[in-house]
């Protein structure tokens, strides 16, 4: 299989896992179960399979339902587009441990669940704060989990592994505990966790830092365009699910660029 082919393959599996999502983060909100019939928020009418196909529907729909002519949120595409892109990347950062002329080794294999899955909690923790301002425990305590073992699978040092989830954990929970709960939220503290046992050290930290970097700048930018006021609540997930995501794909480069600054 060529690598043009095998990069199509993941472009289309993106979409269809961020069309999964799409559904999770729905469903989680509304507290449904995943095991019914796909359909439209608005009228509530069962979508058809033809009507459901990732992106390709939303395009040939125009971005209305067929049932009650509302628009579809721009969410589902945009969800669907970056989870097919960000699985493109991570495979090509990670195509240097399968040679093309050999089966997807061990280690690629669960190297690439273990990013696949990292990224598809981090899309989903990055659209229910965006929309609801919550992170929920039922996505990031089995994460911990998985991503824990799939590390230890990959052979990451176990104290390595506990160190950097208690230094994400205890980061969040000692700002929760100064400002009594008024500065972050108790799921900034598990997702906390979930960067440290998912990136390992030192990328927990790496992840941190971007996060509060991409947030400062964001802040800035809504406070001088008016759109917040100094004080307003700001969904603090979003920064350090892309912060998460950063450092997962570029933290060997990033770290060794800073450091060859001194």
């Amino acid at each position: 299989m060529t690598l043009l082919m095998l990069l199509i393959f993941v472009f289309a599996f993106g979409l269809i896992i961020g069309s999964f999502l799409n559904c999770l983060i729905w469903r989680l909100h509304k507290n449904e179960s995943l095991l019914g019939r796909s359909y439209c928020p608005k009228c509530r009418e069962q979508i058809s399979w033809y009507d459901n196909v990732p992106l390709l529907s939303f395009i040939m729909l125009r971005g209305k339902c067929r049932h009650c002519g509302k628009p579809i949120s721009w969410q589902y595409p945009a969800v669907e587009l970056a989870t097919a892109i960000l699985f493109v990347i991570s495979f090509v950062i990670n195509f240097k441990f399968m040679p093309l002329d050999e089966l997807p080794n061990f280690q690629f294999s669960i190297l690439t669940l273990r990013n696949f899955f990292l990224i598809s909690v981090m899309i989903v923790v990055f659209i229910y704060d965006l929309r609801w301002y919550l992170i929920l425990d039922t996505v990031t305590l089995p994460a911990c989990l998985l991503v824990f073992i799939l590390n230890l699978i990959l052979d990451f040092n176990l104290w390595n592994l506990l160190f950097s989830g208690i230094i994400g954990g205890g980061f969040f929970l000692i700002q929760f505990v100064i400002s009594g709960g008024k500065w972050i939220g108790g799921g900034d503290i598990r997702l906390g966790l979930l960067m440290g046992l998912g990136l390992g050290w030192p990328g927990v930290l790496l992840a941190t830092i971007i996060s509060y970097f991409i947030g400062s700048a964001v802040g800035i930018g809504l406070l001088a365009s008016g759109k917040k006021k100094w004080g307003s609540e700001v969904p603090l997930g979003i920064f350090l699910a892309a912060g998460t995501i950063i450092s997962l794909f570029w933290q060997t480069p990033i770290l060794n660029w800073y450091l060859n600054l001194f």
